[in-house]
């Protein structure tokens, strides 16, 4: 069995303002804005969507494939994917450029600033993919365009079952990138604001994007998710012992559901998966901080859906 994800590596540099965006910034000025933040604090942490699944997966005890790019810095970030026994050889190392990087401003009231810059994140993976064997799983997050034109064509026609989860990158795909990936997919997951954004851009509504996935997802943040457009029900959030930062609980969702589907669980079991997995993640700064023991997983999954799983 084998486990693909593709999507970015990154490093995120986020800088906490103390103050206010809203008294900082004089909306009158806007067209000549010229402003300067001082930050109280600085951390350096790893991310990308890729990264972030696959770290999430590898604590649930899998060892996934990464179908990425990095840069010429990525010695620290491949020393910590060695430390969690996690194959690179899906990893493509561009010498000339750094791996991609966001830098992201929040302020006393969480509201954000972003920088995202993709340096090698503009280059595709280029890693080949064998036919697929049962059992299976293929993973389309946001990073590289053409890997996200490219691989859901390629999961396909290897007979690789995906799940697709296009994100950030919705406004940068055309709407036959986008129906393409999606025909093809056996799962679409999206927040709410994104599915939206897929509407738009395509001209479906949210039934026709359901008709055209075997199975569709929208995550909600702290109210849980949807599954089919609610035909199939909703999914409490799992309520995590503090919230310290919510950046990174999609793709920590993704990689607990994505363990249900392994497990061969149905599609809501492992979406409720999903949201145990998403828990830990908000209770830490950064999107690879958390850390379970397979018994605290399964205790609070129990503790919140009354539902024993073995892992």
């Amino acid at each position: 069995m084998s486990i693909y994800i593709s999507g970015s590596l990154a490093f995120d540099n986020i800088m906490q303002f103390p103050g206010s965006f809203a008294d900082a910034i004089l909306p009158e000025k806007l067209h000549i804005l010229n402003i300067s933040f001082l930050i109280d604090k600085l951390t350096h942490k790893r991310g990308g969507t890729a990264g972030n699944i696959a770290y999430s997966l590898a604590l649930l005890g899998e060892r996934p494939c990464i179908l990425s790019s990095a840069g010429q810095d990525f010695d620290e970030y491949r020393r910590a994917l060695l430390e969690m026994e996690l194959p690179l050889d899906g990893i493509r190392i561009i010498d000339s450029e750094y791996t991609a990087a966001c830098y992201i401003i929040t302020d006393r009231g969480n509201n954000q600033i972003n920088g995202f810059h993709p340096a090698a994140m503009d280059y595709p993976c280029k890693a080949s993919i064998p036919s697929g064997k049962e059992g299976d799983w293929g993973v389309v997050s946001p990073g590289n365009l053409d890997d996200m034109r490219s691989l859901p064509r390629r999961f396909r026609e290897n007979g690789i079952p995906y799940i697709y989860d296009p994100g950030q990158q919705i406004p940068a795909l055309s709407a036959e990138d986008l129906l393409d990936a999606i025909s093809g997919a056996d799962v679409v997951i999206t927040n709410d604001y994104e599915l939206e954004m897929i509407c738009r851009n395509t001209g479906r509504t949210r039934a026709e994007i359901r008709a055209l996935t075997s199975y569709l997802i929208t995550t909600l943040g702290e109210q849980g998710s949807v599954l089919n457009n609610g035909a199939d029900g909703h999914i409490d959030a799992v309520t995590p012992t503090r919230v310290k930062d919510p950046t990174g609980a999609g793709d920590a969702y993704r990689a607990g559901f994505l363990k249900g589907l392994i497990l061969g669980f149905d599609m809501p079991k492992a979406a409720r998966m999903g949201s145990t997995c998403a828990s830990f993640c908000v209770e830490h700064s950064g999107t690879q901080e958390h850390a379970f023991s397979l018994r605290a997983f399964t205790e609070r999954h129990f503790s919140t859906f009354n539902e024993r799983i073995l892992l």
